[in-house]
């Protein structure tokens, strides 16, 4: 077993990328596969998502060299499914490792050592394109990105490839974009459909076809510290998530 390194990156916040990477590993979990959620952004979303411990060390104490990545994994309420959490302190890192050299390796020099043990690692990284976010794509073999189906969407995510084809070319030449999710889509507005119809025919292959819904259920589930697949695995978030947890699989693998 050697994990597939899956990042979860868009510079504009409110996008669906944490909410993406709990319940896309819940249903990988569910599916009998190994999964590790690293949370890499210092708002801690995705820890307090999957109902972790955040008095207990994260990925900052490892970043830090205070404490070995392993003793920072957590088991979660779904079996198969872990996690190491983060807080405000990992907004520190970003002016800590500026001055240190390979800045950019950190997260995959801690990461490494996990990689036998999972199937699919999952990072989740802030919404911004900053020293975090690059040592999230440096890690990774594949980048998804979730593109909120609204107004500006495009644009931001112009910018974003461009650093993903810069991080390609100078720091991680196996990057690879493993694809684009729409996500809040309401299949009643010309946007959402407009967003949709402009995204697929430039990117093609790359966009998945499963769509995510904008979903009440979705968004009540991380303030119950649970994936929508045990908070409500009924729903249409959640059977739209649990399809498109197959699709990623099917892709990466």
């Amino acid at each position: 077993m050697s994990g597939k390194i899956i990042v979860f990156a868009n510079q504009k916040g409110g996008v669906g990328k944490t909410t993406s990477a709990v319940n896309i590993g819940a249903y990988m979990a569910l599916a009998g596969k190994r999964v590790l959620l690293v949370d890499f952004d210092p708002q801690g979303n995705l820890s307090s998502g999957v109902g972790a411990n955040e008095d207990e060390a994260g990925i900052y104490e490892v970043i830090s060299g205070d404490v070995d990545m392993k003793d920072a994994i957590q088991s979660t309420e779904i079996d198969n499914l872990f996690v190491v959490t983060s807080d405000i302190n990992l907004s520190g890192a970003n002016i800590e490792l500026a001055g240190k050299k390979n800045r950019e390796f950190f997260l995959k020099n801690c990461i490494e050592t996990q990689k036998k043990n999972y199937d699919y690692i999952l990072l989740d990284c802030p919404p911004s394109v900053g020293l975090l976010t690059i040592n999230g794509l440096v890690a990774a073999d594949r980048v998804i990105v979730p593109l909120q189906c609204e107004y500006y969407a495009l644009e931001g995510l112009t910018m974003l490839i461009r650093t993903i084809k810069g991080i390609q070319h100078a720091l991680n030449p196996d990057l690879d974009l493993g694809g684009i999710i729409f996500t809040m889509y309401d299949s009643r507005t010309r946007l959402s459909n407009d967003v949709v119809r402009e995204a697929t025919a430039y990117f093609q292959d790359k966009v998945f076809q499963s769509l995510i819904p904008r979903n009440i259920r979705l968004s009540e589930a991380p303030s119950h510290g649970q994936p929508v697949a045990l908070y409500d695995p009924a729903c249409i978030g959640a059977k739209s998530y649990q399809k498109l947890a197959e699709e990623v699989m099917e892709r990466v693998s």
